[in-house]
């Protein structure tokens, strides 16, 4: 059994993996900024524990060395590209043509829920996220091979970090809310409308992923 402190110790290196891969704003960083707009907070929480979820099970893929499933999502790279591409241009479509509100709509619990999933889903669409969670174990010492106490560790801080990232994102967009009026909050949503067809297009297109 692994001594506390050294699971300790990976737990923390986890951390901080978790939170150098969700910090970078890329779509779905977007999205969460979005969705805390539009829907209030907790949407936008649920938007970053997709992205968390999907970036643990992608870091577990790569820590317990489960080189099946990677390798079946990294022959199918082509094909959840162009499915993750098309679904940020519907997105950035729908976001140019909706109208801001002036008050954050709470979501339900299905709206929670979709929010979740369909962020799990687009996050899962750039497989290539396990060459980097690869590399980084690799650098970490863990080998092809990995201690299991070890590796579970490091995947518990990547979701911790992750998640913490999300959680200030989305609280501190929820707050900022308040000073916008509605011209801004439209402002925001055709900036948000031309990143996200951008980043689909660039998907589509089959260039290398952005951060």
């Amino acid at each position: 059994m692994m001594p506390p402190p050294v699971a300790l110790i990976f737990l923390l290196k986890g951390l901080a993996v978790g939170l150098s891969i969700a910090a970078p704003v890329g779509p779905i960083g977007l999205l969460c900024i979005r969705r805390s707009l539009e829907q209030g907070r907790m949407a936008g929480l649920a938007t970053g524990l997709g992205a968390a979820t999907a970036d643990t099970a992608l870091g577990a893929i790569a820590g317990f060395g489960l080189t099946a499933v990677s390798g079946f999502l990294l022959a199918h790279v082509t094909s959840l590209r162009l499915v993750g591409g098309a679904a940020l241009c519907y997105l950035g479509v729908r976001t140019f043509l909706s109208a801001p509100a002036r008050k954050a709509a709470q979501a339900g619990t299905d709206g929670l829920l979709s929010a979740y999933w369909s962020t799990v889903l687009l996050t899962l669409a750039n497989p290539m996220t396990i060459m980097s969670f690869t590399a980084v174990f690799a650098g970490l010492g863990l080998g092809t091979r990995p201690a299991y106490g070890t590796a579970a560790a490091l995947v518990a801080g990547i979701f911790l970090g992750s998640a913490l990232w999300w959680l200030t994102l989305s609280t501190a967009t929820s707050l900022l809310r308040s000073r916008l009026n509605v011209n801004w909050l439209r402002a925001v949503n055709w900036v948000s409308a031309v990143l996200l067809v951008a980043f689909g297009v660039h998907a589509l297109a089959g260039l290398p992923p952005m951060p």
